[in-house]
């Protein structure tokens, strides 16, 4: 299996890539208003590829659950200054995490190679289209409504179908749009409109997904499903997070998307080594 993503190319079976998350927001969950500026931003995306970040994953708009949307201008002003500088000082892919097609296509030209889109269940076709005009990586993520709306009572008869016939579907609007299936991966998007019982389900049947012949990337560090099921705070959720990247990689996940990279990739190279004598 190859994912394409620009210049870049990886075929799997190969160890599981960590991307390493750069927020460039005021709000983001996590690390809201540490790397607002963009030397910051920078800084700590060359140290994450020195800690073993396979992919730079780049945000200019929180998308935490109630997380007021961005102006396009103002994603622009925060994303682009940090994507020029690091296009040119590392050999790894950067992707744009974005729900906007012109800022997808701002960064790609700035030198991003990996469009990672939670507003996949769009409509129109835009990002597809941005997406296949420079042959970039795409993460095409499952989620409904909103940051604004998506935790809103999400009800699914059955979680892991739905996103399973998602996927399929999404795959057909990518094809049709000239996006080549080598250049998708797939997320079931952990905390986009789902309950705790709706991420657990779906973290428990990732097995279900890779038979879609695509790298499935997992995000679930420091989300607050950890939080609501054990009590732990933003910044006590490391090693659930470990816990639930291991078992992804265990159940056939090929990306694991965290910010605390050091301890991930030193995670699962410990569970790929355990795996890889079964």
């Amino acid at each position: 299996m190859i994912f394409r993503a620009r210049q870049f190319e990886f075929v799997f079976p190969r160890p599981a890539l960590v991307m390493g998350v750069i927020n460039v927001t005021p709000d983001s969950f996590s690390d809201g208003g540490q790397f607002l500026d963009a030397n910051a931003a920078v800084a700590h995306a060359l140290e994450l590829a020195a800690q073993g970040a396979e992919i730079l994953d780049i945000g200019g708009e929180s998308t935490r659950p109630g997380a007021e949307p961005v102006a396009e201008a103002e994603e622009l002003r925060r994303v682009l200054p940090v994507i020029e500088q690091l296009a040119s000082r590392v050999s790894v892919p950067i992707s744009i995490d974005t729900r906007k097609p012109a800022v997808a296509r701002a960064a790609l030209a700035a030198g991003a190679s990996i469009v990672n889109d939670v507003a996949a269940h769009r409509k129109d076709d835009a990002m597809r289209r941005r997406v296949a005009e420079f042959e970039a990586g795409y993460v095409c993520m499952h989620a409904r409504g909103t940051p604004q709306t998506m935790q809103e009572n999400p009800v699914y008869p059955d979680v892991v179908r739905e996103v399973g016939q998602f996927f399929k579907e999404q795959l057909r609007r990518l094809i049709a749009s000239g996006v080549a299936v080598e250049q998708v991966v797939l997320d079931v998007g952990v905390g986009f409109g789902k309950t705790v019982e709706h991420n657990l389900q779906l973290l428990a049947h990732l097995q279900s997904f890779t038979t879609m012949a695509r790298p499935l990337l997992i995000g679930v560090s420091r989300k607050s499903f950890i939080g609501q099921l054990l009590g732990a705070g933003v910044n006590e959720r490391l090693p659930a997070s470990l816990a639930c990247a291991c078992l992804a990689v265990a159940a056939g996940a090929q990306i694991i998307r965290a910010h605390d990279v050091v301890e991930t990739v030193q995670a699962v190279r410990m569970a790929e080594a355990v795996l890889a004598k079964k």
